[in-house]
């Protein structure tokens, strides 16, 4: 397999037009070239090449993610949400529950996000088996039948 040949790169100079003189008028400059207020406001056509924005290459910045999280003990699931969605299932099954102490909607966000962690775990896992990088449906449904956690197949 050939290797790709890399070219050097011309430097360019910062300065584009010369220094404006101090003892002339400002109308008697032309109005098409660029001062220096607003030379970096000139468009790309003048030669001028713009910068890309610097991009990371794709799954650099989920891994740094990945061990962010790894470190952290906080919980992500973001607490009112999941309160109002646990008050509306509970709502749902028993309108007699209506009252929930905050030490047992805590308990039941870390319940509920140990549950997700585990079964993206055993769904990953199920993805690099299949010599994939990507989850997919398919690994999620074979992480629960496998981990027997879920509806009973």
């Amino acid at each position: 397999m050939a290797r790709a040949k890399h070219t050097a790169r011309r430097k360019q100079s910062r300065r584009q037009t010369p220094p404006a003189r101090v003892n002339s008028p400002a109308s008697a400059r032309p109005s098409s070239t660029p001062t220096r207020r607003n030379a970096r406001k000139a468009p790309p056509s003048e030669g001028r090449r713009q910068r890309k924005p610097h991009r990371y290459r794709p799954g650099t910045v989920a891994l740094r993610e990945i061990r962010h999280f790894q470190r952290t003990w906080k919980l992500l699931i973001p607490a009112a949400p999941f309160i109002r969605t646990v008050r509306e299932i509970s709502n749902f099954f028993s309108p007699v529950v209506t009252r929930w102490t905050a030490e047992a909607l805590v308990a039941l966000q870390e319940a509920a996000e140990d549950y997700l962690v585990h079964i993206f775990e055993d769904a990953n896992l199920c993805a690099l088996h299949a010599k994939r990088v990507t989850l997919m449906k398919k690994d999620w449904e074979l992480a629960r039948r496998l981990g027997g956690k879920g509806q009973p197949w």
